[in-house]
């Protein structure tokens, strides 16, 4: 045992006992962030246009605040841009975290000196919350991979810009400098696929522990790794490897996948950052889903998602959350924020601690017919008929079809397999059936022949990463839509079918 993993275990106590402080208060832990935010707030441009200095209670705040996306953001942000303080939080952002938008074009989401403690600390007690469950500190001792974006900042401005994991590369805590991979130089690379080539060299003979990123460039590296190495599976190259952290998408659809090329079940720990601020973690390899951050700077509302396009949707706060409801989340938080929808969907899991998965995106659904299929339900199918099939799937996007002659319209599934199953037909049946069985109005418009069963479009091997790399989107932080409902990836990916 290393020096490093030797000290793990009692820090991992300390740090799990801290967690413990507020997961058991966690009301009371989200009534002082609630406290906060507003007397920092109070005198800022933001705070005296919505009267914080006579806000008293959370029905109040819902009153002053109203719900807001990042367009009605923007007139706050570019007085920021424009050199103004004290605008949306006390002094100036420290940094700009740049990051696409549907519709606003690109995002500038501030980052403040008080918020970055958000993004730094949650990552690191979420490793520490695993040692502290399962004993397991070992991996501090070897090298760990962190799979993110370019670290160089777009510095012109008077507020640094930069994507967010670039920005969290420059705050890594100095006693994992030594431990951590790629070197500064390979990590600055912008084409993505030489980026991974050069990660491949300069890792493959390490003693590489932890290895984290987005599930499908992760992929990517371990394929490459393999190729290079002329090994059969990443344990024959990692001998030590044993945990993997990820974040952005849902693991399952690639889990059969990764064991595969990993050659054997490992531990995997998943976290929920964003770039409005650092969500919640998994927090237990026993229990379902992400553990929510009670006590960062992060004030939590919900709306229902069924309506949250509705003019004044009904906000409540985390108390009078409720079990299996898709909500979509609204922060505020210690940078800025204020009734901000990121466009997350979560459902609790667990009251007690409050745990959550995320079931998709506002935007990313389909009811061009009434169905109302999100992403959870659509990832469901797919793990159940990868399980019950033992096939292995790449990547899929799901679309529907409305434009059909002489036949019922339909959800058009585009899938890219690894390992094709035997009986396609059996696979395709078990991916309708499922989320007719996950959801009953699917389920209503199949049975009154409204919609005619799904059918699956084959799309080739490497389809998906040449139509990333089509439109600049290849790695970092970027990664396919689950689902839509309308067809402009479903006719982009067509050239690659």
């Amino acid at each position: 045992m290393g020096i490093k993993s030797f000290l793990a275990t009692p820090y991992a106590k300390w740090g799990s006992y801290q967690i413990n402080q507020w997961k058991k208060n966690p009301i009371a832990a989200q009534e002082k962030v609630f406290k906060e935010l507003l007397k920092g707030a109070e005198n800022t441009a933001f705070g005296k246009d919505h009267k914080f200095s006579s806000i008293r209670s959370y029905n109040d705040f819902k009153k002053e605040i109203p719900l807001r996306d990042y367009e009605s953001l923007k007139p706050y942000i570019e007085r920021i841009k424009n050199g103004e303080s004290d605008v949306l939080w006390s002094d100036k952002p420290i940094y700009f975290c740049k990051t696409s938008g549907t519709t606003s074009g690109t995002k500038y989401i501030p980052i403040s000196k008080e918020s970055i403690h958000n993004h730094i600390h949650s990552a690191k007690i979420a490793l520490l919350s695993y040692i502290a469950e399962t004993g397991k500190s070992k991996f501090t001792d070897g090298k760990m991979i962190f799979l993110q974006g370019s670290p160089v900042l777009d510095v012109s401005g008077a507020i640094p810009v930069g994507r967010l994991s670039g920005i969290v590369a420059h705050h890594v805590p100095a006693y994992l400098q030594k431990n951590r991979m790629p070197s500064f130089e390979i990590n600055c690379m912008e084409d993505w696929e030489e980026k991974v080539d050069a990660i491949v060299e300069e890792t493959m003979r390490e003693n590489m522990t932890l290895i984290s990123g987005i599930p499908p460039w992760v992929q990517m590296y371990f394929e490459k790794l393999i190729e290079k190495s002329g090994e059969k599976a990443v344990k024959d190259i990692f001998k030590q490897f044993s945990l993997f952290v990820y974040g952005g998408v849902n693991f399952e659809p690639y889990r059969a996948k990764f064991e595969r090329l990993i050659g054997k079940k490992i531990d995997s720990v998943e976290l929920y950052p964003a770039s409005e601020g650092f969500i919640a973690f998994q927090d237990s390899q026993k229990e379902e889903g992400m553990l929510l951050i009670l006590n960062s700077g992060i004030f939590y509302e919900f709306v229902e998602a069924s309506s949250i396009a509705e003019e004044n949707p009904e906000r409540i706060s985390l108390k009078d959350v409720k079990l299996g409801i898709n909500y979509a989340i609204i922060l505020n938080t210690n940078a800025g924020l204020w009734g901000y929808i990121i466009g997350d969907t979560v459902k609790f899991v667990s009251l007690n601690p409050y745990r959550i998965v995320v079931s998709g995106r506002i935007k990313h659904f389909i009811s061009a017919f009434g169905e109302h299929v999100i992403a959870e339900e659509v990832e469901f199918a797919m793990k159940t008929a990868i399980e019950k099939t033992q096939t292995e799937v790449a990547e899929f996007h799901v679309a529907p079809q409305v434009k059909t002659e002489n036949e019922l319209p339909y959800h058009e599934w585009f899938v890219e397999f690894e390992k094709l199953p035997e009986n396609i037909e059996q696979f395709r049946s078990l991916l309708d059936t499922t989320l007719q069985q996950k959801n009953s109005y699917y389920f209503d418009l199949i049975q009154g022949n409204v919609l005619q069963p799904l059918k699956i479009t084959l799309v080739q091997k490497g389809g998906f990463s040449a139509y990333m790399k089509s439109i600049g989107k290849l790695g970092g932080q970027n990664k396919v839509p689950r689902l839509a409902n309308d067809r402009k990836l479903a006719d982009a990916i067509g050239r690659f079918l």
